[in-house]
Order: structure tokens, then sequence, then C-alpha cells
């Protein structure tokens, strides 16, 4: 017998869905055996990543399992419609099912060849998000009537046993072939202390949906909160707001300023008035020409923009002393998002001034609570392998979950000691979760969103497919032609 190949699984894009929050997608129309062997190897790398190595094993049956039900499903749709019969008659299901099993078989390339050619395909999902993770089964097939019942009635025949033993039992003995892997999947689903919410099967827009969601484990939250805590200490250690940028940001807040008084104020510093002017005629702003003066700068910002960038630099002076190579990576990636946010704000929100004022400035930031986890001292890394350590807790996962999923809230807290606006801290804690953002700072945070997962595609990190569907829908983007072409666009400017 062959050797099956091994599909290599990228372990970087898979740590990257998980510090992320994107979901990891494979699809496939055939399901060959390499294929299932790859979404199997990708289940194991994402579970050893997050420490939950234990799940694997009823994990991948599960998997499998609603794997091969979606290839079924597919091929049944095929083997119906040549027969010239209707899967929603009792009858017709009835004739139909009598020869599926023994037809499909002896003849599976040719269905395999016209789910490929019909586009029936099958989608394999994994996403890590709000310490869950959720694994999805999606194929091009809604289920009939009938279908959903019998799926029903073997979901609920499973709550009848105590275990999986009990059940193969009992089902084996009455020889009951049909759905066996279903009840099967439920009772090793029960193994881990999961319940019927924790499996869901729905139809929706002419896709049937397998979905199972596991909640990490109560001490693994626990460890990644107590460690986030700890780590977030620091941030107390952080300097004030640099003095003088705090002062003219009074100025701006004051009701009786005239803009001549913030621009004096502003142009008595030699290194602020250079570092704004740098801004200002950055590729970001765009100007038709060089701006050279504290004055002119003002007038083409405007205040908020003003203050914005005050902010920018504020921060910057803050985070970049004795930054290392990985921060500097850091820097360059969150210069790149913060022009493509302001540059899509500006056709995306252009009714809303606030956001296009805001754009830059959080695309700038967006990454704040990394580059701080980037600078950490020596000593508090030390405290804090000390504490995974104690725990039992790999530092690699610390570093994934607190530095990756909790960055954002990391970077709303710096945010807040600052004094940020609320918008701000708002788009930094939630540019990786949009829909959880407060209704006001909704549409930025989707812009900020797109703008970091536009320059991650553009490396080759993240797959369009990869990418919310939702906000894509909501920025008006509905292929990945259009997307490539504005992506392709900014990157050309941001290079210029």
């Amino acid at each position: 017998m062959a050797q099956i190949k091994r599909i290599k699984v990228d372990q970087e894009k898979v740590n990257l869905a998980i510090q992320t929050g994107i979901p990891l997608t494979v699809t496939t129309y055939t399901l060959p055996p390499e294929m299932e062997g790859y979404i199997v190897d990708i289940l194991s790398v994402f579970l050893k990543q997050l420490n939950m190595d234990n799940l694997f094993e009823g994990l991948s049956y599960s998997v499998k399992e609603l794997v091969n039900n979606a290839k079924k499903a597919n091929t049944k749709r095929i083997y119906f419609a040549l027969k010239n019969l209707d899967l929603n008659n009792r009858d017709d299901y009835t004739k139909g099912m009598e020869n599926f099993k023994m037809d499909t078989i002896n003849n599976i390339h040719y269905y395999l060849d016209e789910q490929r050619k019909q586009g029936y395909f099958i989608k394999i999902i994994f996403q890590m998000r709000n310490n869950k993770i959720k694994i999805e089964i999606r194929n091009r097939a809604e289920l009939t009537v009938h279908e959903y019942k019998r799926i029903h009635d073997k979901i609920t025949r499973a709550q009848i046993y105590s275990s999986v033993e009990e059940g193969l039992t009992h089902l084996l003995d009455e020889s009951e072939g049909a759905g066996l892997g279903l009840v099967i999947m439920i009772l090793i689903l029960r193994k881990f202390g999961l319940n019927e919410d924790n499996y869901q099967i729905l139809s929706e827009n002419g896709e049937t949906i397998n979905r199972i969601i596991i909640p990490l484990s109560q001490s693994m939250t626990e460890n990644i909160s107590g460690i986030t805590k700890e780590f977030a200490k620091q941030i107390e250690g952080l300097p004030d707001f640099p003095e003088n940028i705090r002062q003219i940001n009074n100025l701006i807040n004051s009701p009786t300023s005239k803009m001549s008084d913030i621009a004096m104020k502003i142009s008595n510093d030699v290194s602020l008035t250079g570092e704004l002017l740098k801004m200002v005629n950055s590729a970001a702003y765009m100007l038709p020409h060089p701006c050279h003066s504290i004055e002119d700068a003002v007038k083409y910002a405007g205040l908020r923009g003003i203050k914005n960038l005050l902010f920018s630099i504020g921060s910057m002076e803050n985070l970049v002393a004795n930054s290392s190579d990985t921060s500097k990576k850091l820097w360059d990636h969150s210069y790149q998002v913060g022009f493509y946010a302001y540059n899509l704000a500006r056709n995306l929100s252009r009714k809303n001034k606030s956001d296009v004022d805001d754009s830059y400035v959080c695309g700038l930031l967006h990454d704040m609570g990394k580059i701080v986890f980037a600078n950490t001292r020596p000593e508090t890394i030390a405290k804090m392998d000390e504490i995974c350590s104690r725990k039992g807790f790999s530092k690699q996962i610390f570093e994934s979950l607190v530095a990756g999923c909790n960055h954002g809230e990391i970077g709303a807290l710096i945010a807040k000691k600052w004094n940020f606006p609320q918008v701000i801290v708002d788009v930094l804690r939630y540019h990786h979760n949009p829909e959880s953002a407060p209704e006001e700072s909704r549409q930025l945070a989707k812009i900020i969103y797109l703008a970091d997962m536009m320059t991650h595609y553009e490396d080759g990190r993240v797959d369009y497919q990869q990418i919310d569907p939702e906000i894509l829908s909501s920025l008006d983007i509905t292929s990945e032609e259009q997307f490539h072409t504005i992506s392709e666009r900014l990157f050309s400017s941001f290079k210029r």
C-alpha cells in the first residue's frame, strides 16, 4: 500500500491565527487521504499551541466524522440529482438510500469529479477567539427536514447514555449503523465536560454548518488572566506622557485658545516641530505640496488631527527607547497600518470626519500592547518565566496568548493611563474583534482591522478567506479581486 503524502502545516500561520483570532480555513472538494491527514495535523498543531493536547484524540475523531459526513452529504446531492429523485420527498429519499452506498462506492471517482465540477465544497475552519476554540465543518448542501430530524434523533439518543462504552454496547446490539459515529462523537465531547450547547448544527445560505465550541480550561483561563495582570502592573512603571506634549494638549482643549497660540507653543519646541512636520509630510497625509510651517500643519491637520499626532509622537517617545529588533519590526508594521487606515477611512468613512481624523493614530498605535511586551524589562521576563514554571504553564503559550490575543487589552490600558480619548482606547482594545466594539467606535475598529489584515495578506501570512467576510461586506468589499486591487494601490503609495 502506497504511503499517504503528508502536507506540511505552516506553524507560523497557525500561531498568527491564534494570536489574532482570525480563522484558519481549509477547503476541499473531494477530501483525498492526504487532505484528511492535513486537517488532523492542523488540529494537532492548534491544540499543542494552546497546551490542550489531551483533547486531540477525541477531537480528531469528531472532526473526521463530521468531515466525512459532509462529503457524504455532498455526494448524496449529486447522486439524487442523477437518479431524478427529490431529497425532500420521503418516498424518494427512502428509494434513493437503498442503493446509495453501493452505487457511489462502485463509481466513486465519477461522483467526486462531479462534486468538484459543481462546486460542492467542504470547509474546515479553526478559530481561537474570546478564550474559546471554534471548529466548523461547512459543506455546500442545506439539510433537508428529514436529515435534520435524523440527526436530532441521534443527538437526543446520545443523551441517554452515560459513557462511550455504554452507547457502543447498546447501539451495536441493536445493529444500528447509520448515525453511530455522530452518537459516539456526542459521547466523546461529553467525556471532556462538554454538553449539547458545545455542538451546534444548522443550515443557512445554502450551507450546512457543524460547529464545535470548546472553552479553554478553567485553569488555563485563570493562568492567562493572572499572568496578564502581573504583566499589566509594569504599565504603572511606564513614564507619564511628555510634559511638553501634555501642555500643548491642554492648550488645544482650552476653549479660549487660538490656532496661533497652539502653533506658537509647538514652534517653541524644536524637536517637536521637526517631528510634527515630518508626520504631516509623510505619505499618510498625501499633501499636494510640502508643508514647511507649523501654522500650515495645524491648518492641514486640524485641531483633532494635531492632537492625534501629538498622541502618536508622545507614545513613540515613551516606547521606542531601547527598542529591540522585534519592536522595530512592529513599528514598521504600525506605520504601514496607520497609512492604510487613514486612506481607507478617507474612502470608506468619508462622511464621518472624526473617523478619518482618528484613523492614523489608531492604526499607528494598534499594536502598542505588543510593543510594550517586546520592550519588557529582563527582570519582568524572568518573573513571568518563574510564574509560568510554578503554574506548569508554557512560556510559549503565555507569549502567544497574552502578547497575542490580549495585546489589545494591554494597549487599551496604556492608552487609558495616558488619558487618550475613549475612541482610541476602544479601537486598540477591539481591533481584532471589531464586532464587540461600542457602536460609536465600531466602524473605525473595522477599518483598523482591515488595514492590519491587508498588510498580513501582502506578506503572505493571511489568506483572503481568513478575513472576516461580514467586516469585508460592511465595508463594501465583495471579492478578493477588489480587495487585492485596493491592497496593491495602498502598498504602491506607501512605498513611494
